[in-house]
């Protein structure tokens, strides 16, 4: 009898240490574990119609990278004072180089705003204040990024979805792992999309889906126009805070100080 009391009481505190193990492997702030749960995702991802060959090919060099945690959990920026922000992020090089991409493009930005409304000086201050026109997309692995976010056990559940969608990326053929470098949080291109974005509002510039965001400049505005257009851009309105379009500058960047400098900047370029 006591032997019987003493195997059960043997297996339960067994099944509970390998339901302990399990759970502290679903997220973690350290790189203990991390490989683990990214073997577990791999599977998670075929699941989900992900192919083997995508998974191994995209994340076959994902690390827990501990910047991008640094990153996430000192976002301030975007609280503080928006003169000093826009100050800081509108500079007079900053509007002279926009003019310049204003007439440099100025033919596929004439045909973005037929299709999709959006003024080619609202566009531009975006591409500006999101990567300095294409100059800093970032250098951050994408895989590697995202693959740290997902374990974080803050927002796992938003970043393991961005992972998934930044896999079917590389499975529809957009881009290749290689080429998958952007900020810490996963956004992708020279408007910075993150994956989910760039698979529902990426298009080319002549108005085909996918495009390549991160090296041609025209598919990035025209996609960014996509994405604006189908959060309630209205054609001929304004941008400013207070007017028609603010709403859809917020659906860009929630942040109101950075919609605000979307405007303000946008403002700058479409003046004499």
């Amino acid at each position: 009898m006591r032997s019987s009391i003493l195997r059960a009481l043997l297996s339960f505190v067994a099944a509970a240490l390998t339901a302990g193990a399990a759970a502290a492997a679903e997220c973690g702030d350290s790189p203990q574990g991390f490989q683990t749960w990214l073997e577990d995702f791999k599977q998670v991802a075929i699941n989900d119609g992900i192919s083997p060959d995508v998974v191994d090919s995209a994340l076959a060099t994902a690390t827990f990278d501990r910047s991008v945690l640094a990153h996430d959990h000192g976002q301030g920026a975007l609280q503080g004072n928006y003169a000093a922000f826009a100050a800081r992020h509108i500079t007079p090089g900053r509007v002279k180089r926009g003019r310049t991409m204003l007439l440099a493009y100025a033919e596929p930005l004439e045909r973005i705003e037929q299709r999709y409304g959006v003024p080619g000086p609202v566009l531009v201050a975006i591409w500006g204040l999101e990567t300095d026109f294409g100059a800093g997309l970032g250098q951050y692995p994408t895989f590697s990024a995202l693959a740290t976010l997902a374990y974080d056990c803050r927002r796992g559940n938003l970043y393991r979805a961005e992972l998934i969608d930044a896999l079917m990326i590389v499975q529809r053929g957009l881009l290749e792992p290689g080429r998958m470098r952007g900020a810490w949080a996963g956004e992708l291109g020279q408007t910075q999309f993150m994956p989910s974005a760039y698979l529902k509002y990426g298009v080319s510039a002549n108005g085909g889906r996918g495009g390549d965001l991160i090296g041609n400049s025209a598919d990035a505005l025209a996609s960014t126009a996509n994405f604006l257009h189908a959060h309630g851009w209205q054609r001929g309105a304004k941008w400013d805070e207070g007017q028609p379009n603010f709403a859809a500058l917020l659906e860009w960047n929630s942040a109101p100080v950075y919609a605000k400098t979307i405007a303000d900047f946008a403002d700058r370029l479409s003046g004499p």
